[in-house]
């Protein structure tokens, strides 16, 4: 299939974009075949404002209206399935709020439709000045976000894995079971841990992000004691499938091994610990290398099973 031939499509999940929504629609250039906006029961009707309006540059302009909302991931995958429907070769999230620069389409479209990635995202961690510019909470959040979702997603190679500018090719679209997909907040992270599970390769580009007065409906508190849960049971989801069911190396021998020795070794040493200072005693040279041993061994496995799954996903980009 030649390049020109590939069939370009952008999914928009509009909540409480009715401000921004018409100028991100008037930014599309000409060369995407499809914009496929999925109105999320948003209270200021911004599926029907777009409706109402022309826009000369969008080949094929449609409207998906939920009747109840389901969250942005839940937005997207209607989007998605409706463009595997159309037959599009790469399907582009673009949020609704004016966030995402579309002049950086080609950039990050470029390693998808060449075979080099089969998802490709954006990275805002890249340019200083346009950092200067985010949110002081939201620049930490992602900070901290990042570091967890590398381990978490197995993408080791990656900055900024909740940033929602992304594009994807048919192919891998069609590996990952969408009903399956967070439909919150979790979605861009629960995204990268099915495409690792699936040994997808995932690229960054480098796309600034523009802040102004936009909406946010992301809650703070929301993030702070729901994430953790979903990114144990994300983590635990791809390792267990990834290297018990679809693979069995190395890194599944020293998961097996060094999980329990570091558990005990820990919990035996920090109870040991307790007792003795209880008891004011000194504990014997035997006792303590039965906590030390065990936590030294389970660490040194842990970061063996570590180095295999961060170069198991420099392979899958070769």
């Amino acid at each position: 299939m030649k390049e020109q031939k590939r069939k370009i499509a952008i999914v928009i999940p509009a909540y409480r974009v009715k401000n921004k929504i018409t100028q991100v629609l008037n930014s599309i250039q000409d060369n995407v075949n499809y914009v496929i906006v999925v109105d999320d029961c948003c209270p200021q009707e911004s599926g029907k404002l777009v409706e109402s309006q022309e826009f000369p540059s969008i080949e094929h302009l449609e409207v998906i209206f939920h009747q109840e909302n389901k969250g942005v991931g839940g937005a997207v995958v209607t989007g998605y399935k409706r463009a595997l429907e159309l037959g599009c070769d790469v399907v582009v999230k673009v949020d609704g709020d004016g966030q995402m620069d579309l002049d950086y389409l080609p950039k990050l479209i470029a390693p998808i439709l060449s075979g080099e990635s089969d998802y490709a995202k954006g990275n805002r961690f890249v340019d200083f000045k346009m950092l200067r510019q985010m949110p002081k909470i939201r620049l930490i959040g992602n900070s901290i976000l990042s570091f967890l979702l590398k381990a978490v997603s197995g993408y080791w190679n990656i900055m900024d894995p909740t940033n929602g500018y992304t594009a994807i090719g048919k192919e891998a679209l069609k590996n990952i079971n969408l009903e399956k997909l967070s439909e919150r907040y979790f979605f861009e992270s629960d995204m990268l841990i099915n495409l690792n599970i699936h040994k997808r390769a995932v690229k960054d580009i480098p796309i600034p992000a523009k802040y102004d007065d936009e909406e946010s409906s992301l809650s703070v508190t929301k993030i702070i004691f729901q994430f953790p849960f979903y990114l144990m049971r994300g983590g635990c989801r791809r390792i267990f499938l990834k290297y018990y069911i679809y693979d069995f190396n190395m890194a599944s021998i020293y998961l097996i091994f060094g999980i329990p020795l570091l558990i005990w070794g820990t919990s035996f040493g920090l109870y040991q610990w307790w007792w003795h200072v209880h008891h004011s005693t000194f504990a014997s040279t035997g006792t303590v290398m039965l906590a030390v041993l065990p936590l030294i061994l389970g660490t040194q496995f842990l970061l063996q099973a570590i180095h295999i799954d961060i170069q198991s996903n420099s392979d899958s980009h070769k």
